[in-house]
């Protein structure tokens, strides 16, 4: 079984590349399962239905959210019908939508769980609590668990990541757009990066046109962030092998794409 995962696409320029590569990737690493983190898709802020379809029509088979899920109130109106788009799970019990998705591959499933955490973001729902409920509930139906650990700290992030091991086929970390370094097979055999990264501008700071950030830092002044429309652009995904039996991982690899690490197929 193998899973591509593409980390937060931000705005129209990252979901430019998402269409532009997702074909190219498919080609170059066959992944049977496809998933997009997409909670920035919409101007840098949240998710619109139209931009959620165009996903599943590039290729992806689940789409996941984060800390922006609400900021498009667009999604109010379709969160509920959208049977491939998974919000955190450890948001409020009464919070539309859901956090777990079990997709379909061949004869077998793939349970695919979103988290938020909550060091420096909004006090919710225990991620860590709420983890081991939902897998405990998808290892009575499948080896293969995926969990996109949306969070800022990367010692939280870490700490799911032991949390899970040997429990889940591989636990990635979104939400702060810098991917790192630290792709690793955990003792127990579950993937695992503290950050995929971000699919998006390559020339702004953290999808956000720079000379706004810059501004802010300087003056200290309330300013509106953009999405720069135009310039260089970059993705940022990781590919991960597992086991057919155990659901654990044998593989997994960091993929960046940009002017300074271009697309090879080779």
């Amino acid at each position: 079984m193998n899973i591509l995962f593409i980390g937060d696409v931000v705005g129209s320029p990252g979901r430019n590349m998402v269409s532009e590569y997702i074909p190219k990737l498919k080609e170059k690493y066959r992944p049977h399962v496809t998933i997009v983190n997409g909670e920035n898709a919409a101007a840098g802020k949240g998710i619109t239905e139209k931009i959620y379809r165009g996903f599943l029509e590039a290729g992806a088979q689940a789409v996941t959210l984060g800390n922006h899920t609400w900021d498009n109130k667009e999604i109010f109106d379709f969160i509920d019908e959208a049977k491939y788009m998974i919000r955190p799970a450890n948001f409020p019990e009464n919070n539309p939508g859901k956090g777990i998705v079990y997709l379909r591959v061949n004869s077998s499933e793939v349970a695919v769980i979103n988290l938020q955490g909550r060091t420096f973001l909004p006090a919710i729902d225990c991620p860590f609590l709420t983890a081991e409920k939902l897998v405990r509930e998808a290892k009575e139906r499948t080896p293969f668990v995926f969990v996109d650990f949306h969070g800022e700290a990367t010692s939280e992030k870490q700490a799911m990541g032991w949390f899970l091991d040997g429990k889940v086929s591989a636990v990635v970390g979104t939400h702060t757009h810098v991917q790192t370094a630290d792709e690793r097979i955990l003792p127990g055999g579950t993937a695992y990066i503290t950050d995929v990264g971000m699919t998006g501008p390559y020339d702004g700071i953290l999808g956000v046109e720079k000379d706004v950030v810059l501004k802010r830092f300087l003056t200290g002044l309330p300013v509106r962030f953009e999405v720069p429309k135009k310039g260089r652009v970059q993705l940022s995904a990781v590919f991960i092998e597992l086991d057919d039996k155990s659901g654990l991982a044998k593989r997994i690899e960091r993929i960046l794409i940009n002017d300074d690490h271009p697309f090879h197929k080779d």
